[in-house]
């Protein structure tokens, strides 16, 4: 897919805040920050403070974003591709710490509650599928770019639905809160197409609504409906069809303002750069079959490699 100059400039301001791992004179920024003898920063603030006074950071993760973050019967415990970033960043968080003990208090999160999460802090770091927009930016703070993927129906195969100009009189499902559900109802209002919108709960919810029958399509990121196929094993009933109706970059996302915080994403995105974690990590969940078991075989796009090359990664 050819990327578009309006996308590779927005890839290009998601990751233009990023820090290397050595700054333009050889400095090693991966070294701890200076401590004033009691394990910690000169200076904290934040949510290192509330880290290093906690002794533990809040992650919110999803229960059916997969490959992203979800919960299976084979690990309650939250995994997955952004569930492995965050750990990332809490290593990074751990050496700013100069390697004070950290916890993970795992906090569930929906499309719907995520944003909210983060701001009034119950949520340190969310752990999803979350797209880093500019309207987002301005209430919260986004990592670099993780991913980059684009709105597409799910449908079951020969509904007769090919695009969404074939939901006309149907009933299209989306995610409350996401993107998704913005995209297609200022799209079905722009051309009159007389689409039934409903809006579930979570994506689980929404896929369940289209294989009993209670909705004709369900549209969110193509990953995630590829996720879905892999993970029910749906191949025979269920499809992906159309072309892109937008594109979404993902990113972490944390509380805005918050410069001590900010530094320690884009050290650890530096560090997993040039380290090869975010490349291993992509194969991981993408390229190989996951921990519970599914493969989903999508190769990395041009637009994460371009994103990634502009953070030192050169092997992919």
């Amino acid at each position: 897919m050819r990327m578009t100059l309006a996308l590779a400039a927005g890839l290009l301001a998601l990751t233009a805040s990023s820090a290397f791992a050595e700054d333009t004179n050889g400095a090693d920024l991966t070294a701890p920050p200076a401590v004033n003898g009691d394990n910690a920063p000169d200076v904290l603030a934040g949510t290192l403070k509330k880290v290093r006074e906690s002794g533990a950071i809040a992650i919110g993760y999803r229960e059916a974003s997969f490959p992203f973050s979800y919960v299976s019967k084979e690990s309650p415990t939250p995994l997955g591709y952004s569930v492995d970033l965050c750990q990332g960043v809490v290593d990074e968080i751990v050496r700013e710490l100069n390697g004070a003990p950290v916890r993970i208090d795992y906090q569930l999160v929906t499309s719907d509650t995520r944003m909210e999460a983060v701001t009034s802090g119950k949520v340190d770091l969310e752990c999803g599928s979350t797209t880093g927009n500019t309207e987002r930016q301005k209430s919260v703070a986004f990592s670099p770019v993780m991913f980059v993927a684009g709105t597409k129906l799910m449908v079951k195969r020969n509904s007769g639905v090919n695009s969404y100009k074939d939901l006309t009189g149907k009933t299209l499902v989306v995610t409350a809160g996401t993107t998704n559900e913005i995209a297609m109802k200022l799209l079905n209002d722009k051309y009159k197409l007389g689409i039934a919108i409903v809006s579930a709960r979570d994506h689980e919810e929404s896929y369940t609504m289209l294989a009993d029958g209670k909705a004709d399509a369900f549209a969110t990121d193509d990953v995630l409906l590829y996720g879905f196929i892999a993970r029910k094993q749906s191949q025979a009933t269920m499809a992906v069809v159309g072309d892109f109706i937008t594109y979404e970059a993902y990113g972490l996302m944390f509380r805005k303002d918050d410069p001590q915080m900010a530094s320690a994403v884009a050290r650890a995105y530096s560090v997993m750069a040039q380290d090869g974690h975010l490349v291993a990590n992509y194969h991981k969940w993408f390229l190989q079959r996951t921990p519970t078991g599914e493969l989903i075989d999508l190769p990395i796009s041009l637009q994460l490699t371009e994103a990634w090359r502009a953070l030192g990664v050169d092997d992919f």
